[in-house]
This record gives structure tokens, C-alpha cells and sequence, in this order.
């Protein structure tokens, strides 16, 4: 059985009630927090299902920040961080070339701290097929330039159908393992948007990435190594 954790309208997990014993003797989940399985109605503390009889402690200064457990002690590394508004806009000033390698970038760190995604794969596949698709259509650049008449490739057609398909399976895998990591490893409750995904895709990831580096840098002024 699984629960989620709820603190200030934030929701954590899930986690297997051995999860919930490590996290509230680390401190990262509180007695107070409220926990919920499938099979309960209502919401009740932490404490409740762990069988708490002692004292619930006092809530320190930081305890309305979000959980941000790390498990078996493993240091994962930053995801890559970038400000997703110069994202943008290098991606329009390099005609979406920057925003095809920023991908590649993102999804070869999802697949060191997630080894079993396919992500990168698929974004290799379609990074690929972009090129094929622009070098296929060279000569039609050329012809448009020359004010010569020209005639659409079906081929370039299908390389163009192709690559967004795949781009599309790309960014949908890419948000699963995202998911998948920061609310199993790095439990800090990430939720992507399926919309956002389909329509803004890496630049939607990066925006979500650079709110979860932000909560990495506070939590380690809040708790510097000893």
C-alpha cells in the first residue's frame, strides 16, 4: 500500500509506509503532514498512520517548504538550468535549432538519473530525421530563392510527418520519466501538464526544471552539510 503526503496544499509521493517511517525520522516528513492511501476516505496526520503515541514535535521555521528527500543517500545530479525565456529566444533566433539541442541536453540528463527512459533515444531519432527532412528540402530553399517553380517532396512530406511524431513520442517519454524521478527518488510532487507538454514540450520542461533547481538551492541554504 501506498500513501500520498499533502503540506500546504503540495502533494508528495507516493510512498510505502517504510518510506514514511525514514522520511519522518529524517525530518523531511512531518507528524503533521496529512497522508492518504487509495483505500482510505479521508486525510489523516502522519502521525495517525504511523501509530504515533509520542509527542508531535514542534513544526520547525522551514517545515512549510516542500519535502525533498533524497533515498539510499544517492546524489543525483542537477537537472541542466537555464532561464526558459532565453530558451525561447535563442530558439528564435537560431530558427528552433537551439530549442533541438537544449532537448538532446535535457534528455541525456533525465537518462543519467533515470538510465531506463527512452527519452533520449527518441530524441535522438528525431533530431535525425529534422536533419534528413532540411537536407531533403534544400533544393526546394534554392528554388524559392531563385523564384523557381518547385514541387513538395513526398518524401520530404513523410521525413516532416515523421519527425514530429517522434518528437512528440520524445517529449511524452520525457515527461514520464520526469514524473517518474521527482516523485520516486526525488519526491518533490511534479505534476507536467499533458497540454503544455504537447504544444510547448522542452521549453515547458525547462520552466518546471528551473522551479526545482530553485527548491534544491533554498533547501541547501536551509540544511548546508555538516
Amino acid at each position: 500500500m501506498t500513501y500520498q503526503v499533502s503540506r500546504n496544499g503540495q502533494m508528495y509521493g507516493p510512498y510505502t509506509l517504510e518510506d514514511l517511517q525514514r522520511y519522518v525520522a529524517s525530518g523531511n516528513v512531518l507528524l503533521t503532514d496529512l497522508a492518504k492511501s487509495e483505500d482510505m476516505p479521508d486525510w489523516l496526520p502522519v502521525s495517525q498512520i504511523l501509530g504515533a503515541t509520542a509527542a508531535v514535535p514542534a513544526t520547525p521555521a522551514y517545515a512549510a517548504a516542500p519535502a525533498y528527500p533524497q533515498q539510499s543517500g544517492v546524489a543525483y545530479p542537477d537537472p541542466p538550468n537555464m532561464n526558459w525565456g532565453l530558451e525561447l529566444l535563442l530558439g528564435f533566433l537560431t530558427c528552433g535549432i537551439f530549442v533541438v539541442v537544449w532537448n538532446l541536453i535535457i534528455a541525456t540528463w533525465a537518462n543519467r538519473v533515470q538510465p531506463a527512459s527512452k527519452a533520449l533515444m527518441y530524441y535522438v531519432i528525431a533530431t535525425v530525421l529534422i536533419v534528413l527532412h532540411l537536407g531533403g528540402s534544400w533544393g526546394t530553399y534554392i528554388a524559392v530563392a531563385h523564384h523557381h517553380p518547385y514541387h513538395r517532396s513526398t518524401v520530404g512530406n513523410l521525413l516532416w510527418l515523421a519527425s514530429w511524431v517522434v518528437r512528440l513520442i520524445a517529449r511524452f517519454t520525457l515527461r514520464d520519466t520526469l514524473e517518474q524521478h521527482f516523485n520516486g527518488p526525488e519526491p518533490v510532487g511534479l505534476r507536467l501538464s499533458a497540454v503544455m507538454t504537447f504544444f510547448f514540450g522542452g521549453i515547458y520542461f525547462q520552466y518546471k526544471l528551473n522551479e526545482i533547481n530553485d527548491l534544491k538551492l533554498a533547501l541547501r541554504y536551509r540544511n548546508p552539510p555538516q
